[in-house]
């Protein structure tokens, strides 16, 4: 049964039950559905813990979440015809969140994020999503704009291979400006393309430095399309952002780290906002980390003038009550 909406018709419908799930990329896993260039597909994702959190879940049973798997991806999709050497052009048209998400950081032993050695304790907090709006503490409102985290299609190599670390075929890249209405160029390597999406985001700053985004089970609506005439060896994509919280230029504090190591110049950028949010807007440290995960963003201000490099960390004032 097709659906129309905005201008397009969902031709297949992918649910989140358990033959529709796998959590490794293999290329000699069976497709779930095959679809024709052109066709729309609406993919139902689970969160990436695979339902280990919910809107219970307290700081105190983070430890007990387990990473064995992680990332659950909706698929294999085989996109008929696709070859190797072809790009599989995917167009991201809608994305629709299930109303709740939650930021966690883990037990600093487990050296996962940004700043493990700052945070010994773990920490969790559930959003409640309104719309496009996401709630947090000391009434602080963020804009949500939905991404995949993890999307991509199967790897040449044979056997499995860890969703964690992103790949030359996509997988786990965190690009937060896949939103709806950006097109995502996949590197195809074997035949049918084989793809899957997952661990969606409903926000996220660029960096996801305490280790999650926005996690949000969602729905993703992606059409397909297969380029012949393109020729790329790793991911690209088009698309409009937004590139500010808002969309528009806005007023953002930032906070600098300069060294000459650009992660410990990252990370002094990050336990500088940190300490920011800290003294000047009343937030405990483990709030203020995972608020760095959800809306600051990181970016490299200059590679140029060795020895060291500069990395800043960009808050937008927005999200702050008037």
């Amino acid at each position: 049964m097709t659906h129309h909406d905005h201008g397009y018709t969902v031709d297949h419908r992918l649910s989140d039950a358990d033959e529709n799930i796998h959590s490794v990329w293999d290329n000699s896993l069976d497709p779930v559905l095959t679809v024709e260039q052109g066709d729309v597909v609406r993919f139902e994702c689970r969160d990436a813990v695979d339902g280990q959190i919910d809107v219970q879940t307290t700081a105190a049973d983070v430890p007990s979440v387990s990473f064995d798997p992680v990332h659950p991806l909706t698929g294999p999709v085989a996109v008929e015809g696709a070859q190797p050497g072809d790009v599989l052009a995917v167009e991201l048209l809608a994305f629709q969140h299930k109303g709740w998400g939650y930021n966690v950081f883990f037990p600093g032993e487990m050296d996962l994020g940004l700043l493990p050695e700052e945070f010994s304790d773990p920490g969790l907090h559930i959003w409640d999503l309104e719309g496009d709006v996401g709630h947090f503490v000391n009434d602080i409102d963020i804009p949500l704009d939905p991404f995949p985290g993890v999307i991509g299609v199967a790897p040449e190599e044979a056997g499995e291979h860890d969703t964690l670390p992103p790949r030359s075929v996509g997988g786990n890249m965190d690009v937060k400006h896949l939103t709806a209405g950006s097109t995502l160029y996949l590197p195809v390597a074997v035949d049918d393309a084989l793809f899957s999406v997952g661990d969606c985001h409903a926000a996220q700053g660029d960096g996801e430095v305490c280790v999650t985004g926005v996690e949000a089970p969602m729905f993703v609506t992606a059409r397909f399309d297969i380029r012949s005439d393109m020729d790329i060896s790793q991911p690209q994509f088009e698309t409009t952002g937004p590139y500010t919280p808002t969309g528009i230029d806005e007023p953002m504090y930032g906070t600098t780290g300069i060294d000459e190591d650009l992660m410990t110049a990252t990370k002094k950028a990050v336990r500088q906002m940190i300490e920011h949010l800290h003294d000047e807007r009343g937030l405990s440290r483990a709030k203020a980390y995972i608020l760095c995960s959800a809306i600051v963003d990181l970016k490299i201000n200059e590679v140029v003038d060795q020895p060291n490099w500069t990395v800043s960390a960009y808050l937008p004032e927005s999200i702050f009550p008037n």
